[in-house]
């Protein structure tokens, strides 16, 4: 844990230019699916079976998603509060965006990037809780912030969607608009960035893949209908389903469609990658993981309700969540369930992973953290 932890502190201490990319630590999960690729899979070696080590109760609901880092927890909730807590659960502060926060943050540099549904996107101090800037766009901003660094090195950038149908790249130091890209309806997912390519896609019916650089539109792709979930990026392939079932997987070197999986259910979760395997969920109560290379099915795993969280593949395990109110561990070879536990309330977000615990949070507005119930040999040492 403490190499985890130590991995994870240098690589935003190092947050000025010239920095090129963001390394994985097991340590820390900065932003909603863990790397600006969105592959939503960590480095994290953490073991069924699993224990409750401690609830905290918000005063509202939460969709929003957990970030964890050096054991801190941030997360959004529909009170109008930006949350940060202690790793035994305790309260450190409380940020007063005024409505509703179902984004999930992003961390970087000690500074909490978020957005509102007001259509607000606030950057706050990690450590205070303190407004550093905030940017208005004309919508509801419902997907996580990303960031990348611009071409000439001498900006850190962060993307966000909003439900004024543009792409807006701030900033990080500012909060001064740098461009903004306008699709064709409402953005509703995290932009997914790999190199000089952000891709995302929305309410218009197409992937979108455009410069990091300038915003300019490089290629989009027709997916046919409603895109609400986000891409995940391995290797210039970008994987994402729609609201009719259909999944792809698309290259973005080609700026083809490789393949089309149809028949998954409404994807409104963002997929996890990790050796050669997918995994992403529906709203018809689904986990499903595809293989990488040909979208051929390997397994289905269903849950007791809807599943609108996003997988986390953590080592052998799928971490997941749903609208049964059950947080579980799958193995990701075979699907089979491993652990679960029962919240009592539907979990929409998509939980936070690290070596020591999950962070997972209900829409009652209770967090829950977990950990190994079984301390293992390499700790002990």
């Amino acid at each position: 844990m403490k190499k985890g932890i130590i991995v994870c502190l240098l690589i935003f201490l190092a947050f000025s230019p010239p920095l090129t990319a963001q390394v994985k630590s097991a340590g820390c999960w900065p932003s909603y699916r863990g790397d600006p690729q969105l592959t939503g899979s960590s480095d994290a070696r953490i073991n069924p079976p699993l224990k409750l080590l401690w609830t905290f109760k918000a005063d509202d609901g939460i969709k929003s998603s957990a970030v964890i880092f050096k054991g801190n927890i941030y997360i959004g909730c529909d009170d109008g509060c930006l949350y940060a807590l202690d790793n035994k659960g305790k309260l450190k502060w409380k940020f007063k965006a005024g409505t509703s926060i179902e984004a999930p943050p992003l961390l970087l540099n000690s500074v909490v990037y978020v957005g509102s549904m007001e259509g607000i996107i606030y950057a706050v101090d990690a450590g205070s809780g303190s407004l550093v800037w905030k940017y208005v766009t004309d919508g509801q901003v419902s997907g996580s912030c990303n960031w990348t660094i611009s071409p000439d090195k001498k900006h850190i950038c962060i993307i966000a969607g909003s439900y004024d149908f543009s792409l807006h790249c701030i900033d990080a130091l500012s909060g001064k608009s740098i461009w903004k890209y306008a699709t064709g309806n409402y953005i509703n997912g995290t932009p997914s960035i790999s190199g000089k390519i952000v891709v995302t896609g929305g309410c218009d019916g197409f992937f979108h893949m455009v410069s990091t650089g300038t915003g300019q539109l490089i290629e989009k792709l027709s997916l046919n209908t409603y895109i609400p979930a986000s891409a995940a990026i391995s290797s210039d392939k970008a994987y994402i389903g729609n609201y009719d079932g259909d999944f792809f997987c698309i290259d973005l070197k080609s700026r083809k469609i490789l393949w089309k999986t149809a028949g998954g259910g409404p994807f409104t979760a963002s997929p996890a990658l990790s050796a050669g395997k997918v995994v992403s969920a529906t709203e018809n109560k689904y986990v499903i993981c595809f293989d990488a290379l040909s979208g051929t099915i390997l397994w289905k795993f269903r849950a007791g309700g809807k599943v609108m969280a996003s997988p986390v593949i953590a080592g052998a395990y799928v971490v997941i969540a749903s609208s049964d109110g059950r947080v579980r561990m799958l193995d990701l070879v075979t699907g089979k369930e491993r652990w679960s536990y029962e919240t009592g309330s539907a979990v929409s977000g998509t939980p936070a992973v690290s070596d020591d615990m999950i962070v997972a949070a209900a829409e009652d507005g209770t967090i829950y953290a977990f950990g190994p119930a079984v301390e293992s040999k390499e700790k002990k040492k």
